[in-house]
């Protein structure tokens, strides 16, 4: 079993096109999430990440950060182990 990974978007966002290649390249299942015209997403993120920027990805609730950060983390060895842990049950919800 994989990791539930939530991906937070915007339509014309490279970065986020980046972010969601990278993850179907390692075949990780993921839902994406368009934060366009949702302010409250977009308070959510800010308040559950520490960030205003898309892409935001958040694994098994977790925030993981932006494409940047997802390359560190695959760099360093540590992104694939992140993405293959079960999901919690204990985990919270992130809005859809």
């Amino acid at each position: 079993m994989s990791a539930r990974v939530t991906v937070y978007t915007t339509a014309f966002c490279p970065f986020c096109v980046r972010a969601k290649s990278l993850l179907s390249q390692k075949n990780v299942p993921f839902v994406e999430v368009a934060v366009d015209r949702r302010q409250d997403l977009r308070r959510w993120i800010a308040e559950r990440s520490g960030q205003t920027t898309v892409p935001q990805v958040f694994v098994n609730g977790a925030a993981l950060g932006g494409f940047t950060d997802l390359v560190a983390l695959d760099r360093k060895g540590e992104l694939d182990p992140l993405l293959s842990r079960d999901p919690d049950a204990g985990d919270p919800e992130t809005p859809r």
